[in-house]
Parts: C-alpha cells; sequence; structure tokens
C-alpha cells in the first residue's frame, strides 16, 4: 500500500480489525519512510457495476467518487468515519444486490440523498443542492420547504 503522505510503497500493517457491520476489515498502517500513519479499508466486491450517465456513456463504477461526494456533503459535520463508511457500504450492497450490471447515475444520488438525510439534514441538503443543480437561493428555500412537509 502506497504511503499518502510521501508515496513510499514500504508500509506496515500496526492494526487490522473488522467494522462493526463485519462488511469491511479496518486496517492501520504506518510508513516505513516517514512514520506517518494512515486507515485503510478492505472490502468484497461482488460484481463490475457499470454507470449510466444522463450524456448515455457508461462508466465503471467508482466506489471512491461516490465516497467523496458523500464526505465533501459531511465536511465539518459530526459524523464518525465509520458510519461514513456503512454509509457507503450500505448503497453498494443495494447495488450489487440488484443484480443489474448497468446502473442508471440518477438512481445511485437517489440512494445517497436518502442515505444522507437519515444521517445528517445538513449534509443531506448540501449534497442535494449539487446533485439536483440548485442555482438560486429560492431553490434552496423550495427544497427545504419540500423537506419540512415530508416530516
Amino acid at each position: 500500500m502506497r504511503c499518502p503522505y510521501c508515496g513510499a510503497e514500504n508500509t506496515q500493517v500496526k492494526d487490522s480489525r473488522p467494522t462493526e457491520d463485519n462488511t469491511t476489515i479496518r486496517r492501520r498502517r504506518i510508513c516505513s519512510d516517514c512514520g506517518g500513519r494512515f486507515t485503510t479499508f478492505e472490502r468484497i466486491q461482488l460484481r463490475e457495476l457499470t454507470i449510466l450517465k444522463k450524456s448515455g456513456r457508461r462508466v465503471p463504477f467508482d466506489r471512491d467518487k461516490l465516497a467523496r461526494s458523500v464526505q465533501v456533503a459531511l465536511r465539518k459535520r459530526d459524523v464518525e468515519p465509520e458510519r461514513i463508511e456503512r454509509l457507503v457500504s450500505g448503497i453498494i450492497r443495494q447495488l450489487e444486490s440488484r443484480g443489474e450490471p448497468e446502473i442508471n447515475a440518477d438512481e445511485i444520488g437517489k440512494m445517497a440523498m436518502k442515505a444522507l438525510k437519515h444521517l445528517d439534514d445538513v449534509a443531506y441538503v448540501r449534497f442535494a443542492s449539487v446533485y439536483q443543480n440548485f442555482r438560486e437561493a429560492k431553490d434552496f428555500s423550495s427544497f427545504l420547504d419540500d423537506m419540512d412537509d415530508d416530516g
């Protein structure tokens, strides 16, 4: 595993343990060159998924892209990394369990919004603002009004 700090490939696993839901192994690592410490996650991938974009392009599913977009929505929010990992893993399990090799990008966005709504309201609104392409303040206002109507 490459060190995210110095790029060295000489890292060692110091501790391994399963996550709470036993779907992922969390590994604490240390770089032998710079001494940097970081965490990696190892998980099962059941099948290759292809994403059908709005443009009609087909691209391989990228777990890291989903995780990054969720993390951006949750930036500066008090949510533990393991909860974020469970949210992303849960979305992926839902996608893989469908049995369909191709998934519409819009469906992934809806799944992420639904999961974020249960986790953190602010992150939910942030994600929605990008996903639904809010252009003006009134877009936020309408969205929040709808959110209040949903309970």
